[in-house]
């Protein structure tokens, strides 16, 4: 019988000393657990941080993008008006911000005055249906925001560094006068509002 109990008290402290280094281990392993998990928490906000600060770069570069072929138009426009139209531009006014009487402001791309018409520019990297759109909706409010050129006839301008010859056509079908850049600026169509 003591030979039983010497064994029983032995394989009690195996199961002891079993229960211990897996209770050791289980600590380790969890321990391990929350660091990985800080770790990965550390890692998602750095990863969301570098996704925010990315999508912030893409639109200076967008906007950059913008204003630079829009620095690129702008200086033609007098010419093309004058070429296109045989009308002299006495008033050229770029990036134009104005306040309309509600309240609301909005930014134009170029409003260029002569003697016997207005013409209202958007200037696009790439010109889409959408843009197009767009521009139809700005005609349709350019004179709540410009009411001192009501008695004057309004001509679209796009201009674009590149363009589907679907939205080209689709453009011209609004009658806007179309620009192209490539050796030099070139237009096509013209009509006014």
């Amino acid at each position: 019988m003591a030979a039983v109990i010497e064994r029983v008290a032995s394989l009690e402290r195996t199961v002891q000393d079993f229960v211990r280094n897996t209770e050791i281990q289980f600590n380790r392993l969890y321990n391990s657990q929350l660091q990985t998990e800080a770790e990965l928490r550390l890692f998602k906000d750095e990863t969301h941080r570098q996704h925010r600060e990315m999508n912030k770069k893409w639109g200076e570069f967008s906007n950059k993008l913008g204003t630079l072929v829009e620095d690129l138009v702008d200086p033609s426009l007098p010419r093309v008006v004058e070429k296109r139209l045989n009308e002299r531009t006495y008033d050229l006014m770029m990036r134009r911000k104005r306040r309309s009487p509600d309240g609301r402001v909005k930014e134009f791309d170029a409003v260029l005055v002569t003697l016997d018409c207005v013409c209202l520019n958007s200037t696009k990297a790439t010109l889409s249906n959408t843009d197009v759109d767009g521009f139809v909706a700005d005609i349709a409010e350019f004179r709540t925001f410009f009411p001192e050129y009501n008695a004057l006839p309004l001509v679209g301008i796009l201009a674009s560094l590149a363009m589907d010859g679907s939205v080209l056509a689709y453009a011209e079908r609004q009658g806007f006068l179309v620009l192209a850049v490539g050796d030099e600026l070139s237009s096509r169509s013209a009509g006014s509002y």
